[in-house]
């Protein structure tokens, strides 16, 4: 039996932001249309050695292919000289079972299908005219979420937070080089970051909250992306309760990985609180926006879906165009 091999180079000249984006959007509404068989996530902690490991899997009903991936995120590694994420993603064909590709990505489809998540909730949940970005973390998934947004709103400034200063004033010198048409500027405190705000983006692995209800604008659009675990949190539930519109990528795992746990637990809101799936509001069941002073949160806690879609897309532009090794097992 023959496997394909793709790794990460292959990866990433396979798909861009845009067809991410397309894909992760798609990959909303079938999970929200009740497409997506998808079990639940298995989190598994390595405490002592400040590492985490999710393992996801999603099947399409009708889809040709079902996927498998182990993802990680260790903390400690950028001190090692060693990237935080890392993982691999296997495809198998639907009708037998049969592994047909083997995705060594080191994470790029993870961080990648997020930063399209972020900017599918920025589509329907920002503002149209925000150009005002409130970043919360530093690491590698801020800049994913920075570029996916830019396929949809025309950001103007970031300004940036991180409880390492040196890493935020890293991360503004590599953006702006990238992206001059993009002013980035480090600042001393997440209130900075979020107060004055279009759009907000946390993406750290916190377990207490960072960002505070007094300090959000109306109008203004959150997405919350590193709360994907029991106990991690970035939002003080103050912000839940704020916000006019809640929104999740999944209410149950949110309920049980995401921001909205924490809400639930303290009573700040009741799952009534929350509007709408993202998929619901792609699909057109449930609105998006509806007007320029609404708060609106996106709890993103990243589902097996948009790492099926992502893969998937890849694979079939492999085949298309004969990317790959392929060897015999």
């Amino acid at each position: 039996m023959k496997v394909r091999i793709l790794r990460e180079p292959e990866i990433r000249g396979l798909i861009s932001y845009r067809e991410a984006i397309g894909a992760v959007e798609s990959a909303f509404a079938d999970f929200s249309s009740g497409r997506a068989v998808m079990p639940g996530v298995i989190n598994l902690d390595i405490d002592s050695h400040q590492g985490e490991v999710h393992v996801k899997s999603a099947y399409l009903k009708g889809g040709e292919n079902y996927v498998i991936k182990i993802a990680s995120g260790f903390y400690r590694n950028p001190s090692r000289g060693l990237p935080a994420g890392n993982g691999v993603l296997l495809l198998f064909e639907a009708q037998t079972g049969r592994l047909r590709c083997v995705l060594f990505d080191n994470g790029h489809l993870t961080e990648m299908r997020t930063g399209a998540a972020g900017a599918v909730a920025a589509k329907y949940l920002a503002r149209r005219e925000a150009n005002q970005v409130g970043l919360v973390g530093s690491g590698s998934q801020a800049r994913y979420q920075v570029r996916a947004l830019l396929e949809v709103r025309a950001i103007r400034k970031v300004r940036v937070w991180s409880p390492h200063p040196d890493h935020a004033e890293g991360y503004a010198a590599e953006m702006a080089a990238v992206l001059p048409d993009v002013r980035f500027e480090p600042v001393p405190s997440a209130e900075h970051a979020v107060r004055g705000a279009d759009i907000v983006i946390t993406a750290t692995p916190s377990r207490a909250p960072l960002v505070r209800a007094e300090w959000v604008s109306p109008g203004t659009h959150i997405t919350a992306v590193g709360s994907d675990g029991p106990g991690k949190q970035e939002l003080d539930v103050g912000v839940l309760r704020l916000a006019d519109k809640i929104v999740c990528d999944s209410r149950a795992q949110c309920a049980r990985l995401g921001e909205v746990q924490h809400g639930l637990a303290a009573r700040a809101i009741t799952r009534r609180r929350l509007s709408a799936e993202l998929g619901e509001i792609v699909l057109g069941r449930k609105p998006g926006r509806e007007n320029d002073i609404q708060v609106t949160v996106a709890d993103l806690t990243g589902l097996g879906v948009q790492d099926a879609a992502a893969a998937s897309l890849v694979y079939e532009k492999s085949l298309a165009g004969g990317t790959g090794e392929m060897i015999d097992i």
